[in-house]
Order: C-alpha cells, then structure tokens, then sequence
C-alpha cells in the first residue's frame, strides 16, 4: 500500500503539525500504515527541520512512502519506504 501528500505552512511548526493530520488520514484509510507512521513522521520532521526558519517564506513538504507485506493473513511488514522532500517558497502575496 502506497500514499502520497503534501502541505504547506507558514511555519516549520505549522508544517510539521499539517504533516502528522495527513498521515492521521491515511492510517484511517489504509491501517496498514499505523505500523510506519512515526517512522515516516519523524523522517519527515528532520528534514523540515533542516530548513532555515523564516518569516518570509512558507514551507513547502511532500512525502510519500509505501510498505509491502508478506500476504498472508500476519501481515508481516517485508518491505517499507518513504521519500521526503522539504523546501521554502515563495509565500503568495496576501490578497
């Protein structure tokens, strides 16, 4: 099983916060991933956490990540992934 998200905030706290809802959904979607959840949480974490902070610039994340198992009805985790990519944009000009 597979899943694949991004968000966007203002601040690294923000992001961090939008990022652990998001996975909240997908273990609600796909239980499965209740076993890699904080795994994938606290990569996702460390990389907004090498950005710079910034009042200027929002933060921009997308994580994906995917586990596979053995079949049968142990559900066995045989395989785990998740890919993270964090970065600061441009914040959109206020309306």
């Amino acid at each position: 099983m597979s899943y694949s998200f991004g968000v966007r905030a203002a601040s690294k706290a923000e992001a961090k916060l939008k990022i652990a809802a998001e996975l909240d959904k997908v273990v609600a979607s796909q239980s499965i991933h209740s076993r890699d959840r904080d795994p994938a949480l606290a990569a996702a974490s460390a990389f907004v956490d090498v950005l710079k902070d910034s009042d200027e610039l929002d933060v921009n994340v997308s994580v994906h990540g995917s586990v596979s198992w053995n079949g049968l009805d142990t559900g066995e985790i045989v395989g785990a992934g998740v890919g993270v990519t964090a970065s600061l944009v441009t914040r959109p000009a206020a309306a």
